[in-house]
């Protein structure tokens, strides 16, 4: 009960104070209507800038989930002290701020950054590439500051999976890309369904990531919010973005975990 109200109280009660300020029709606050939302839909910049926003949540965990794989086998495959490295290398970009993290990326992906000026010596380059306020940069910066989410849940997944499952696999000549696809995969499904959803939810609204990578070319949900409430003062127009932004991130999340326990629903009864 006490979760409860305190969820209630920080979440729940904002979001419906968003939905009504979201219904006046002008940014005066003088009539009630649904005329913000009629705005949305019918602009293309703003419906572009939403599908962008959640093409980049796709994209980062995409590039995440293999990685927290890759990361989760060799944890657990290694000893106590090897163990204790890979986690404390996991753990600790988690306790450096974001700003900081975003920053250190404006420095290596820069035009006179680590990046370019490696490439320059090695001349693998004959002149500087743009690499920062680009979409690899936003989507590498991401995926690097967002894989601990990943990381985490998969590890712990692993953890608890039945060895004795996987030997019998390789047991009867299953490959180990066979038996990474056909068993460890489908029976950690929960744990990379957890570190998929975090990492969709924490890159789509990433602020601060995506506007200092981002450069202010790559527009982005967070960073038209930010335009349209202390840019524009159309209030009631970037609460409407704040609200459709929000349900569009509900629904997903709902849609992908509807699908992942059905997945395995049915691997249980296999």
């Amino acid at each position: 009960m006490p979760l409860a109200l305190f969820f209630l109280a920080w979440f729940v009660a904002p979001f419906l104070l968003l939905v009504i300020i979201s219904l006046f029709d002008t940014a005066e606050f003088r009539a009630l209507g649904l005329r913000q939302y009629g705005k949305f839909f019918t602009d293309g910049y703003s419906l572009g800038v939403l599908w962008d926003t959640l093409e980049l949540g796709f994209l980062v965990t995409a590039v995440c989930l293999p990685l927290a794989y890759a990361l989760g086998l060799v944890y657990v495959a290694g000893g106590p002290h090897r163990r204790t490295l890979i986690l404390f290398l996991i753990m600790m970009p988690m306790l450096t701020s974001a700003v900081v993290r975003t920053f250190a990326w404006i420095v290596i992906l820069g035009r006179e950054g680590i990046v370019n000026n490696t490439m320059l010596a090695l001349g693998l380059w004959g002149t500087p590439v743009r690499l920062l306020y680009t979409w690899g940069g936003l989507v590498l910066a991401l995926a690097q500051i967002q894989l601990p989410l990943m990381a985490l849940p998969v590890i712990n997944s692993l953890l608890k999976l039945d060895r004795n499952i996987v030997d019998a696999a390789e047991a009867l000549g299953a490959s180990r890309l066979r038996r990474l696809c056909t068993v460890i995969v489908p029976l950690t499904l929960p744990g990379a369904l957890a570190g998929a959803l975090l990492v969709f939810a924490a890159s789509t609204t990433a602020f601060i990531t995506q506007t200092l990578v981002g450069g202010g070319r790559i527009v982005l949900m967070p960073l038209n919010i930010y335009q349209q409430a202390v840019g524009v003062q159309d209030w009631p127009f970037a609460a409407a973005l704040s609200v459709v932004f929000t349900v569009s991130i509900l629904v997903i999340t709902y849609v992908l975990n509807a699908a992942a326990q059905r997945r395995m629903r049915g691997i249980d009864a296999a």
